[in-house]
């Protein structure tokens, strides 16, 4: 069950849904302005944010930011009367969508052209059973690189940082609260023959992140973590990206030095991230 959740004085989110694929929604509340981050998976899901927000008392936001093209992302816009920002790139990558149609077999059409994926397309199909009325709003607003908003009191810095996920994920740093929004982009590549991370991407994006100051760092299908539960996750996909390039791909070599450094035997979530930089590496070489 979805809940909203309040972290700091001026930031709240709502936990996501693994079933449907529902990402956490963000509230930055400020002195004169309200901004959203993400406008959710469905017009549903946005009109069931905006209800809990009203619910707590909270101000509804005066605009939304949206994080990348994923469809978890955008599909609850047509759901909101206010404007909404988002990288230029990622506006190009959405007006992609406009032609699309949304029946199950146009759906898995796509899927058997490797166009979409058989995870999205499903969890698609989960968030809207019946009435699959699916439009696509494109942003009002756009940015290169990055974007100051002020909101009175606080500011949030949008910031463009890339990685395997999608190459137009952007970040929101909260700067008053010490808050890096996150989104997916620290998670791997999933359109694609098989889910990857690559060296070079991965190991820009990390030096991109670790410059930012903050104290509590939002994953947008896990929660709001901490900054030793992000150190952990960073230090892993850091090793194995080095590891990758050191070993050029060789899984048990990798694997085997993995376990020297943390002297002991990888857990399922370190030999899923081994995977995917073995796919990625092998992908690089086609």
């Amino acid at each position: 069950m979805q809940t909203l959740e309040k972290l700091t004085e001026r930031f709240w989110y709502q936990t996501p849904v693994s079933e449907t694929d529902r990402p956490i929604l963000g509230a930055v509340v400020g002195n004169e302005r309200t901004l959203m981050i993400d406008a959710g998976n469905s017009e549903k899901h946005a009109s069931y944010f905006l209800d809990e927000l009203r619910k707590n008392n909270i101000q509804k936001p005066d605009l939304v930011v949206i994080t990348h093209w994923h469809w978890d992302h955008i599909f609850g816009l047509p759901a909101l009367d206010i404007p909404s920002v988002s990288s230029a790139e990622t506006k190009t990558k959405m007006q992609e969508l406009l032609p699309f149609s949304w029946s199950d077999e146009d759906i898995d059409e796509r899927v058997k052209q490797g166009v979409e994926i058989e995870f999205c397309a499903e969890a698609i199909k989960k968030e809207f059973p019946d009435h699959r009325n699916i439009k696509i709003k494109l942003p009002t607003i756009t940015f290169h690189e990055r974007m100051e908003i002020d909101l009175g009191g606080v500011t949030c810095v949008l910031q463009h940082v890339g990685g395997d996920h999608t190459t137009d994920s952007i970040v929101v740093y909260i700067k008053e609260e010490k808050i890096l929004f996150l989104s997916d982009c620290l998670y791997a590549n999933m359109y694609a023959p098989e889910n990857n991370y690559t060296v070079k991407r991965t190991l820009d994006l990390l030096d991109q992140l670790v410059s930012f100051d903050a104290d509590y760092y939002i994953f947008s299908h896990w929660k709001a973590a901490t900054k030793q539960e992000f150190e952990t996750e960073t230090t892993m996909l850091s090793r194995f990206a080095t590891l990758t390039k050191e070993f050029e791909g060789n899984q048990q070599s990798i694997e085997e030095e993995y376990k020297v450094q943390v002297s002991r035997e990888l857990n399922e979530d370190e030999r899923e991230t081994l995977q995917f930089f073995v796919n990625g590496f092998n992908l690089d070489l086609d």
